[in-house]
């Protein structure tokens, strides 16, 4: 196969060098070939270097020229855009920019030396350029069946391919950079073929100016937050050998350190690349290892890139597929432990443009989508067991956040090694006060119209069981937050936040309205059409359910964190991993347990959490396809825009927890200390 693969990839790269001489093609469609044969070219000539002898010159060079297309200085001009594809090859610019980004995975296939994929993308152009061939031009069907057939002709592969190297350790590309590299040469961050930017540079030379105990300490928080998951959950974190680490470009040296950290636990890293075929594509989340984005637009323009393709016969063939590739790598799934996730935050807040030229799902194929989501994590949950494994998720700025950035780093890794005690004992007195309360009722101040009641589980033996888990500093680092599974029945009102950012996305003015537990009437004020501002909320906090249960609520503890976001004016570039500590936060969608209900969770005093169900997921029981919906969308308020958390027994007795955006419940005054002192 390799060598029938090696032939095709010499006849599909002599092709396309000829075609950016060729004037066969007719304009407007010649322009587009000619530039996307150039691009083509440029990674077939990448494949066939030794990257290892190539000089950082060169490198540099290559990766600006694979990337300046789609960066924002030239993005107006792109095929990548579908605005500007739509422009100039009207009723065809659609499924255009859906070759373009396909093609663009050829980028990173050239520099691991993936052949077949950058063979298939080669073909699937050529293919194209073919039906253009002698003048001809077809119709847009035809070329959107090639691209259809396309799909549907590589859908097991690239599946199968997906998924084992999400398990197989020995799939070492990445990992081969991070440890086989001088780190404090920055040549290494070519090599993985993603796009480097400042912050990647800079992310890299300033680890390297850390002394190399502090980097150790900054892996061992990361690492030992993931050995604590497990022992913390009473899961047995012998039975696994591997451990899914997801990073940013320029952490290399905090990761090496990591891995030689979790070999003395007994686990092998498992590291990829976040998806680049659209088959595998999870609309623009980027889930593995990534370079800088560089341009968010051209990811949110093709985050539904699916809705070329996406049909019944292709949700059947990649659920069968996604089975198949399962069952074979059956083994190596019981032996993951989980991800490990270091994530970063600093970049310029993105506020996306919708553009009526992008693909977009209809409402036949939003129902499919949701569908096949479910039956996907059904899949997924059978061979990796949310209930055996765990997972650890810290943050770390980027030097884009601003002039301070090194004093900011030096702020988040105090924050990400708070002292859990402290914590531990002001969230127990919280619990304690919480456990025979019925109703939390959270209202805004100022502009802030927030008015909530929230239901909370009845205990049948306070003595061994609470309502709140008293989250430390393990799996969700940095610590600071107790939370639950509210009751839906009664739960009710107006959740509103003058500005958040959701996976990296600005919601201006968001306002969701809940009755019994689920949202039935939202807006944000990101747009004038209110009727854009729904899609808006309905794409990427609805994830196109109909409706969503509030899956969470929780109050966040770290004042010292929301201090210092108060103090360097970064309250906005916060990630949800740290901003939902800095204030009550509520989750729309799955619970926190989802999948894991029936494992018992007990806090630090030995009490059971019980409160993992509600209505929704206790479907599991008896219809699981209507149990979950594969989201889980923490919203915070800050306590600047918090008026009062109160809650109220059965007796009707009502508890202050919060006044004013201070807590006041008697022993947890010192939570106020690092607010008095800003």
């Amino acid at each position: 196969m390799d060598e029938w693969v090696k032939e095709r990839f010499g006849l599909a790269r002599d092709r396309i060098r000829e075609i950016v001489q060729e004037n066969e093609v007719k304009e407007p469609f010649r322009d587009f070939f000619r530039r996307t044969a150039g691009f083509l070219g440029k990674t077939a000539e990448i494949y066939e270097e030794k990257l290892e002898q190539a000089p950082v010159e060169k490198l540099m060079r290559w990766n600006r020229e694979l990337y300046e297309d789609i960066l924002p200085a030239n993005y107006a001009e792109s095929y990548g855009n579908p605005a500007c594809a739509v422009r100039k090859l009207g009723e065809y610019g659609q499924a255009f920019t859906f070759l373009y980004g396909e093609v663009r995975g050829a980028a990173v296939f050239a520099f691991e030396k993936k052949l077949w994929d950058l063979t298939i993308v080669m073909e699937l152009f050529l293919e194209v350029y073919a039906a253009f061939g002698e003048g001809e031009i077809p119709e847009v069907k035809s070329v959107r069946d090639i691209l259809r057939s396309y799909v549907n002709d590589y859908c097991q592969d690239m599946i199968l391919e997906r998924i084992e190297e999400g398990l197989n350790p020995d799939m070492d590309f990445a990992l081969n950079i991070i440890m086989h590299n001088n780190l404090s040469d920055v040549r290494y961050l070519y090599l993985y073929g993603e796009y480097v930017s400042s912050n990647e540079l800079e992310t890299a030379r300033f680890l390297n100016s850390l002394p190399a105990e502090q980097v150790e300490e900054m892996a061992r928080t990361y690492t030992e937050g993931y050995r604590l998951g497990f022992v913390n959950g009473g899961k047995d974190l012998s039975r696994k050998k591997t451990v899914n680490i997801r990073y940013n470009l320029g952490f290399e040296r905090m990761v090496k350190a990591a891995v030689l950290q979790f070999k003395k636990m007994g686990l092998r890293p498992v590291i990829y690349r976040h998806a680049t075929h659209a088959v595998n594509k999870r609309g623009q989340l980027r889930i593995g290892y990534t370079g800088g984005v560089a341009n968010p637009q051209y990811d949110y323009d093709h985050r539904q890139d699916i809705a070329l393709f996406l049909d019944s016969d292709f949700v059947q063939r990649k659920l069968r597929s996604t089975q198949e590739a399962y069952e074979e790598f059956r083994e190596e799934a019981g032996l993951l432990g989980g991800p490990a996730c270091i994530e970063t935050f600093g970049e310029k807040p993105f506020e996306p443009e919708s553009k009526p030229e992008a693909l977009t799902l209809s409402e036949e194929q939003q129902k499919l989508m949701v569908e096949m989501n479910n039956e996907m994590s059904q899949i997924v949950n059978r061979y990796v067991r949310h209930d055996e494994g765990s997972f650890t998720i810290i943050a770390y700025p980027v030097p884009e956040i601003g002039e301070k950035f090194p004093e900011i780093f030096r702020e988040i890794v105090k924050i990400n090694t708070l002292d859990y005690r402290l914590y531990q004992r002001i969230q127990q007195t919280m619990i304690d006060a919480m456990n025979t309360a019925e109703w939390a009722e959270i209202k805004g101040a100022g502009d802030n119209e927030t008015d909530l009641r929230i239901h909370l589980y009845k205990l049948e033996d306070p003595s061994r069981q609470a309502i709140f888990e008293n989250c430390l500093a393990d799996v969700n680092i940095p610590v600071g937050e107790i939370f639950t599974s509210p009751v839906l029945t009664g739960t009710s009102g107006l959740l509103h936040v003058k500005k958040v950012y959701l996976q990296g996305l600005l919601f201006r003015d968001l306002k969701l309205e809940f009755k019994d537990g689920l949202v039935v009437d939202y807006s944000c004020g990101n747009f004038d059409s209110p009727e854009e501002g729904r899609r808006y909320i309905e794409d990427n906090i609805l994830q196109h359910h109909e409706k969503l249960p509030m899956g969470e609520f929780a109050i966040g503890t770290n004042t010292t964190a929301y201090v210092a976001a108060q103090k360097y004016q970064i309250g906005g570039k916060m990630p949800i991993l740290i901003a939902e500590k800095m204030g009550p936060h509520f989750a729309v969608g799955d619970t926190c347990y989802s999948w894991a209900e029936d494992t018992p969770v007990k806090n630090p005093d030995g009490k059971e959490c019980v409160a993992r169900d509600n209505e929704i997921s206790l479907f599991r029981k008896t219809d699981l396809n209507k149990a979950y919906y594969g989201c889980h969308t923490d919203i915070t308020i800050p306590y600047e825009e918090l008026g009062s958390i109160r809650v109220t027994d059965y007796e009707g007795k009502t508890i202050s927890v919060i006044e004013g955006g201070r807590f006041v419940l008697p022993g947890t005054e010192e939570l106020n200390i690092p607010l008095d002192e800003a």
